[in-house]
C-alpha cells in the first residue's frame, strides 16, 4: 500500500493516540484520505485508527515496506 509521509504520520499518531499516548494534531486532509481507505474512522470522538489500519501501520514498518 502507498501511503504518502503526511498520511503515514497521521496512521501513526492514530495508533498512538489509541494506546493513549499526547500526539500532535493529525491533518484533517490525511485523516479523510486514510477515512476513504478504510484505515482510519470519525466519531463523536474524533479520529480512529481501524484494525485495518493497524495492520497497514504494522506492513509499513516491517523491513522492506
Amino acid at each position: 500500500m502507498s501511503l504518502s509521509d503526511g498520511q503515514r504520520l497521521a496512521l501513526s499518531n492514530l495508533a498512538r493516540k489509541q494506546a493513549g499516548e499526547d500526539v500532535d494534531w493529525i491533518n484533517i486532509a490525511d485523516a479523510r484520505a486514510l477515512t476513504d481507505l478504510g484505515l482510519a474512522q470519525r466519531d463523536r470522538g474524533g479520529w480512529t485508527i481501524t484494525p485495518e489500519g493497524q495492520i497497514a501501520l504494522k506492513a509499513l514498518t516491517l523491513p522492506g515496506s
